[in-house]
């Protein structure tokens, strides 16, 4: 009853039908986004007075989702490129509505933590990654815009959610909160289901043997081994900014009023940054986007080495939410302009895993410098060579012709 003819090779964006899918599908971006990922910062704080869990046990759980996310990542890619995203994202948000449910029910930490485990696997099938597949094989053309709408209403996912969250727990409490998230995950899988397009068996047929010949093609290029240290690095990077910023700030003598509003630039500076890729991508490569919005991050974090102010942090919020909202988008293009569309799931899979590896670690290695020193001094510094590392291979690879 659901199935609909594969749709042919090359569509094109545009029409209602195709407009329908990119918009619900970013809506499901900003649903599981804001549901999965950025509303544990609001649970946190009702969890700890309620189960007297400390911050850095409940911290530990997002840890371990991003852990078996980042495990998850290239077996999910693999599985869209042979089978196509509509039946692995409905599925993931279907499981994701139930470990949100599973989560209302926590009393136990160890509970808590295999909760989170699972969430992981289900974060591998509903974030970024398997939706730029899905984008890039429907509209394999068309994919840079697809993929720019879908990070553009994705990336209002913590503006939205973040209050949204925190006023359901005020009036209804974390538990019922979370229940709420459950249904917002059913809305994704039906979107998931309705929107993607089946991919007929004899297409799956074809495709395996041209999409494992691309996969160890793309392996064997230097390419790929600079772009996955480039957003490995970056990874590490964004993740220490986001759980030390603060802390960073306060050590820097500035008043919690001031360090608020800096760090609420970074976001609508990410999505100036997006909007700026639309217009871009008009005239230049992915490439150079990404080599000229990338040589950023390392001048955003030579800014965090002056003495602490608020105009020292307004400059390195503008400095490195430009990028950091750009980097996303050119994680999901560069791959079909450097390698082909042909196992796009599985290469970005393959590049997404140490990256959410990182992710994972970033901000407990952090920590473990701060400890290590006392101050944040190392760690600016840490930081900004990474910048520096992902700058240099990003630079190596994007200068590399496609095979």
């Amino acid at each position: 009853m659901n199935e609909r003819p594969t749709p042919a090779p090359g569509l094109e964006l545009r029409g209602r039908r195709a407009w329908t899918l990119v918009w619900g599908m970013s809506v499901a971006q900003l649903i599981s986004w804001g549901t999965l990922y950025y509303g544990f910062t609001v649970l946190v704080v009702p969890m700890e007075r309620e189960l007297g869990w400390s911050r850095t046990d409940l911290n530990a759980a997002l840890s371990i989702g991003l852990l078996t996310s980042g495990l998850c990542a290239f077996a999910a890619g693999v599985w869209i490129d042979r089978n196509g995203a509509r039946g692995l994202m409905t599925a993931a948000s279907l499981a994701g509505a139930l470990l949100l449910v599973a989560w209302s029910w926590i009393g136990a930490l160890h509970a808590f933590y295999a909760t989170w485990a699972l969430i992981g696997i289900a974060m591998a099938g509903t974030l970024y990654e398997p939706a730029f597949a899905a984008m890039t094989r429907t509209f394999p053309r068309d994919f840079r815009r697809a993929i720019t709408a879908l990070t553009l209403v994705g990336g209002f996912a913590s503006t939205v959610f973040v209050p949204i969250t925190q006023l359901m727990v005020d009036h209804i409490g974390w538990r019922q909160a979370l229940l709420v998230m459950a249904a917002c995950n059913l809305v994704c899988a039906a979107l998931h289901w309705f929107l993607i397009p089946p991919v007929a068996a004899a297409e799956r047929t074809r495709n395996a043997p041209q999409d494992r010949a691309a996969l160890r093609a793309a392996l064997r290029r230097p390419a790929f081994w600079g772009l996955a240290v480039c957003f490995t690095a970056l990874s590490l990077v964004f993740t220490a900014v986001v759980f030390h910023l603060v802390p960073m700030m306060l050590e820097g003598g500035l008043p919690m009023a001031t360090i608020v509003g800096g760090y609420a630039i970074i976001g609508p500076m990410q999505v100036a940054g997006r909007l700026l890729v639309v217009w871009l991508s008009r005239y230049v490569s992915t490439r150079v986007i990404g080599t000229a919005s990338f040589v950023l991050y390392p001048i955003a974090l030579a800014v965090l080495m002056l003495p602490a102010s608020g105009t020292s942090l307004i400059a390195f919020a503008i400095l490195y939410g430009l990028p950091n909202g750009i980097v996303t988008i050119v994680r999901g293009t560069i791959v079909p302009e450097l390698f082909g569309a042909a196992a796009y799931g599985a290469i970005s899979g393959a590049l997404a895993t140490p990256s959410i590896l990182a992710r994972a670690a970033g901000p407990f290695l952090m920590a473990l410098l701060w400890a290590a020193t006392g101050n944040y001094r190392l760690v600016v510094w840490t930081l900004f060579g990474l910048a520096v590392i992902a700058v240099a291979f990003w630079i190596t690879a994007a200068s590399s012709r496609r095979a």
